[in-house]
């Protein structure tokens, strides 16, 4: 009785009803039309190539003249034709690309003789420093030192040193490299250069 009282209530209140109205169902395959089985695929007729900005109109004569006539000229003269006009233009000029130091592996650059000649030609102007070991009583001086020249922290000197060996400066001239050698080998410790 109670539950039939209740029913009745909930009936009553129209707005109940609109939020709590009959459940809708929906078929979850999308609507389509079935393909012909027996239709073939539609054939699109392509442009031999693709030009994204559409048909352009023939060059005038004046060009085609233009073009004749670089055709006509020497390789020589052909050569000089781009500097003059990035010069007439006053385009910028392209500066080279630098492969120096670059693994070009075995297909780029020259041969592997005068590679070799080229190392030793080379000379280093850039060095590391390497910690070697130090003396444990030493072990707050060398820190100290550390972090005088690496503009590190306490704490994260402190980690650099406790990794011996480990480098703790690089890319640095030979007068610099020296100077930390002889300062952390003052406090205590052996520094290598490399």
């Amino acid at each position: 009785m109670k539950l039939s009282v209740v029913f009745k209530s909930l009936r009553s209140y129209p707005a109940l009803r609109v939020v709590t109205g009959p459940l809708q169902s929906r078929a979850f395959q999308p609507d389509f039309i079935p393909r012909d089985p027996k239709s073939k695929p539609v054939r699109h007729k392509y442009p031999a190539f693709y030009d994204p900005y559409g048909p352009r109109p023939p060059p005038l004569d004046k060009i085609i003249r233009l073009a004749e006539q670089i055709a006509a000229l020497s390789p020589e003269e052909r050569n000089v034709i781009g500097p003059t006009l990035r010069d007439r233009l006053r385009h910028p000029k392209i500066q080279p690309v630098l492969v120096e130091g670059m693994d070009l592996g075995p297909q780029g650059g020259s041969g592997v003789g005068s590679s070799k000649a080229e190392e030793k030609k080379v000379e280093k102007t850039a060095f590391d420093v390497k910690l070697e070991k130090f003396d444990a009583a030493a072990k707050i001086k060398v820190i100290k030192e550390v972090r005088a020249f690496t503009n590190l922290g306490l704490k994260e000197a402190k980690d650099l040193v406790e990794k011996v060996p480990v480098l703790i400066k690089q890319g640095i001239t030979k007068e610099e490299a020296n100077d930390i050698i002889e300062k952390i080998k003052a406090v205590g410790g052996v520094a290598v250069m490399e």
